[in-house]
């Protein structure tokens, strides 16, 4: 196996001690992407024992089921009766230019209509092949980036090395920590069980990193509000992503939205956004200010190409990080294929939304230490680039199927009808994950704690 524990401990300050793995076999990748979940899940229980051992005095042992652990790396729900909507738009995906691929994000209504204003209309995927062909991959990929869609040409490991963008995300941390002068004084109100209990968790996250860590803390008793705008909705995503959560929506442009926000903000423990890096002190709310607001406060984002150099600001996804950082292109060249060949899963987004959860973790046990608030900035940019680093993995037995006794007793009453979830990919004793609330659609609670 390859060792993506050890670095991923290194970034939290967490003692280098070995996890207790099970399962064999591996998603099929020339990357280590079972490793990858296996671990960042791992450093996320791992976390979450360490605060237990501060508060209790005792240490229990985290083990993560491999085989689980990268299913959970794709989706957890089982509808009984019922199908989750498409993930992906139609439009979406790769298409070959003039001189290479690229990759259009067309999930987002707003993000499809900017690359049909570059390209034209396109009724099917057959057309907009057509328009795309007309272009040269990085020509097109400024032009729909300059028109306010997603997008990302296909680059080598060599060529994004060696990118202004590339070089400014690889060197950055993994995880960007800070610890703040500001002071809280609430105690710790968890229990071994429930180790997040009483912890207010404000969401302001969409789609799946930032929602996969508002999920893992509320799985440890965190109440955690999801606030999106009035219109936003990603109906592929939320039944997955809303376990455990209310949602609520608020139009952070208005005074009376802004004025609802900072009263959550007021009682809130941790702040969990991925904006882009400059998004919240567009809309007036800096650092400096978010912890005049709530002295304490955990602060943990997330972007997608990182947080210095020319593509800070950027809009981005996972599948389009892939491109961007050679990650389809080594897959393509290794399979010796005829187009791009992405991971099996977003495990960019899956992976960085579990060292999210952790450092959030590791920011309340130095709270709880010091009484001092503090951030945490990670990236989907720089996530790659742990994957990366650790080199490419010959080719391991697949995954034993799953079966129904992969999937947990209990019938879920989400939204959209019943539905069973996998059971939890990581093993804590005495300190199960469990969630309170089903998924539910977004908007359909109130802005309150």
């Amino acid at each position: 196996m390859t060792d993506l524990l050890t670095p991923i401990q290194a970034a939290l300050d967490l003692a280098q001690t070995p996890l207790t793995l099970s399962e064999s076999g591996a998603l099929p990748s020339v990357f280590a992407v079972t490793d990858l979940a296996a671990a960042s899940i791992g450093a996320a229980g791992q976390a979450i024992a360490v605060l237990i051992r501060q508060q209790t005095a005792r240490l229990p042992s985290p083990s993560v089921d491999r085989r689980l652990a990268s299913f959970w790396f794709s989706s957890t729900i089982r509808p009984l009766g019922w199908q989750v909507p498409a993930l992906w738009d139609p439009i979406a995906g790769d298409y070959a230019s003039a001189d290479g691929w690229v990759r259009l994000h067309t999930n987002a209504p707003h993000h499809r209509a900017a690359a049909e204003r570059v390209l034209g209309r396109a009724t099917d995927r057959a057309q907009m092949a057509r328009y795309v062909g007309q272009w040269t991959a990085a020509e097109l990929e400024q032009a729909v980036v300059d028109a306010g869609g997603c997008a990302a040409q296909m680059r080598t490991l060599q060529a994004w090395q060696n990118h202004p963008q590339g070089l400014a995300v690889n060197a950055e941390p993994l995880v960007q920590r800070h610890t703040f002068e500001t002071f809280g004084d609430k105690p710790w109100l968890g229990s071994a069980a429930r180790p997040l209990a009483g912890i207010k968790v404000l969401d302001l996250t969409r789609v799946l990193a930032g929602p996969v860590a508002s999920r893992f803390l509320a799985g440890l008793g965190a109440d955690v509000v999801r606030i999106d705008s009035p219109t936003w909705n990603e109906p592929g995503v939320v039944p997955e992503m809303t376990l455990g959560k209310r949602c609520a929506r608020l139009d952070l442009k208005s005074r009376e939205g802004r004025q609802v926000f900072e009263t959550l903000l007021m009682d809130a423990d941790m702040l969990v956004h991925g904006y882009r890096a400059d998004a919240l002190e567009q809309l007036g709310y800096p650092a400096e200010k978010l912890q005049r607001i709530a002295p304490g406060l955990i602060d943990v984002s997330l972007n997608a190409y990182g947080w210095s150099g020319p593509w800070r600001n950027r809009r981005g996804f996972d599948s389009l990080v892939q491109m961007s950082s050679g990650i389809a292109d080594a897959g393509m060249a290794c399979q010796q294929a005829d187009k791009p060949v992405p991971l099996p899963v977003q495990a960019l987004d899956h992976a960085t939304g579990y060292l999210m959860a952790a450092s959030a973790i590791r920011a309340l046990a130095e709270r709880l230490a010091s009484g001092r608030g503090g951030s945490a900035r990670l990236s989907l940019a720089r996530t790659a680039k742990l994957l990366v680093d650790a080199g490419h993995v010959p080719q391991q037995p697949l995954l034993r199927a799953e079966d129904t006794r992969d999937q947990g007793l209990v019938v879920e009453q989400t939204a959209w009808g019943q539905a069973h979830r996998l059971l939890a990919p990581v093993s804590i004793n005495g300190t199960p994950l469990q969630w309170d609330l089903p998924a539910g659609e977004l908007g359909s609670h109130r802005p309150q704690w």
